[in-house]
């Protein structure tokens, strides 16, 4: 698929994004297919599943090719809702589809809660909104603790602490945050803090994400049709438990998507999931 690559600046951010033009097209809406912190790289199979159609990429703030000012809002959803939004202006092609992993999905709810009219269909794929659970508080502060591990003990302390969070089956209970800390060795990651922050995941989301609780009566009132998605083998991971919390919340029914929570992948970051499978699923969701 040709490929154009082009900047644009944000508060608080500037930001790189790719425009994929289709070989031939069926006529197809365009697509965004968003992560956060996941950059575009991490999409490249799913794209390539859709050369019927435009698809956008984008590198959400601080992570690969897009920068982070420090002179704006610090990006939490509601910020990259509305970087989104600008990113969709200027490609000017809209109306869109979205697909939204993880974090993606919660910043495509906050796009949806601003800008609904950019968006025909929204699939949100296992989205981490702690506070839509019923053990919202137990999961915030185990979130905030991700955070402050990785800023008092670096990456490999808190990757450790995180990779163990969203491992968790079902609720948390109240001894959660009294267990002892994970081992980053057990993860093949560092001991050793290199004094380095700034890492997108543990620096930013696990700072925002758990926090931000969207307007539902905007969503509700949104003309965008709202897909909750999980994956099958997912079970009662906590961003699973989110995809089927927010279909209870808006009064939807979820989709059930092939794999887990990184299903769409083909190799990147050194993971196969089930990536034909998951794509034919978004096909037939998108409809």
């Amino acid at each position: 698929m040709p490929t154009t690559t082009a900047t644009i600046d944000v508060p608080g951010a500037v930001l790189t994004y790719d425009v994929h033009e289709p070989e031939t097209s069926s006529g197809a809406r365009p697509l965004f297919i968003i992560g956060s912190p996941m950059g575009a790289a991490g999409f490249a199979t799913l794209v390539g599943h859709f050369g019927d159609r435009t698809v956008i990429t984008y590198d959400p703030p601080g992570m690969d090719r897009s920068t982070i000012t420090g002179d704006g809002p610090h990006p939490d959803p509601m910020n990259r809702g509305a970087a989104l939004h600008a990113i969709a202006d200027a490609v000017g092609l809209g109306p869109y589809d979205l697909f939204g992993s993880s974090g993606g999905a919660v910043d495509g709810l906050a796009w949806i809660q601003q800008f609904h009219e950019d968006l025909a269909t929204a699939v949100l794929h296992e989205p981490p909104l702690a506070k839509v659970l019923p053990d919202s508080d137990l999961v915030a502060a185990a979130m905030d603790d991700v955070h402050a591990t990785y800023e008092a003990r670096g990456f490999g302390a808190g990757m450790a602490k995180f990779i163990a969070l969203v491992s968790v089956q079902g609720e948390l209970d109240g001894d959660y945050l009294a267990q002892p800390d994970p081992d980053p060795a057990q993860f093949g990651l560092p001991a050793d803090d290199d004094g380095t922050r700034g890492d997108p995941l543990l620096g930013i989301n696990m700072l925002t994400m758990q926090h931000w609780l969207p307007a539902f009566a905007s969503v509700r009132a949104a003309s965008t049709r709202i897909v909750p998605a999980y994956g099958s083998e997912s079970g009662e991971t906590m961003a699973a438990r989110g995809a089927r919390a927010l279909a209870a919340e808006l009064g939807l029914e979820s989709a059930v998507f092939p794999g887990d929570h990184g299903a769409f992948q083909g190799g990147e970051y050194g993971f196969v999931g089930q990536p034909d499978e998951f794509a034919a699923r978004l096909h037939e969701v998108l409809g």
